[in-house]
């Protein structure tokens, strides 16, 4: 399968279409398998390959987990906006080789793919998102 960390080419198009208001629709993220084919032109969310539910005090459930507080923001100095998204955890055995971020809101579609170069098997399943900045943010684009 292919996995390949990267914005999706539709988020891209979306943008500029007035599709996506990131800090006010509900934004999601899930987790797949090794076997799961998330790369530049996954379009939506599915849930083929996505990991399965566990239990405890924050468990995974399908369709993953709401992202929030989501923030957007600018710098004049390099002329950059990015999108500052919070860290999430889980609770339970937990293996997953991927995520991705997507708009819920409209109708599931695919933002980003975060891929973890292998495997990531823990019991307190957290994935910790870049510093919000022009130059670490995960969604940066420059204008």
């Amino acid at each position: 399968m292919s996995i390949v960390q990267t914005q999706t080419t539709s988020f891209k198009a979306q943008l500029y279409q007035g599709i996506h208001a990131l800090t006010t629709d509900v934004i999601k993220i899930a987790l797949y398998t090794a076997n799961a084919n998330l790369n530049a032109d996954t379009t939506a969310y599915s849930s083929s390959n996505e990991i399965p539910a566990t239990t405890g005090a924050s468990p995974y459930s399908p369709g993953g987990a709401i992202l929030t507080p989501i923030t957007v923001s600018s710098s004049t100095s390099d002329a950059t906006a990015y999108v500052g998204f919070p860290n999430i955890s889980w609770t339970g055995t937990i293996t997953a080789r991927c995520a991705l971020i997507y708009n819920f809101s409209k109708a599931n579609r695919a933002i980003a793919v975060l891929d973890f170069g292998s495997d990531k098997t823990s019991t307190n399943f957290t994935i910790t998102m870049p510093a919000n900045t022009s130059t670490t943010a995960l969604i940066r684009s420059s204008y």
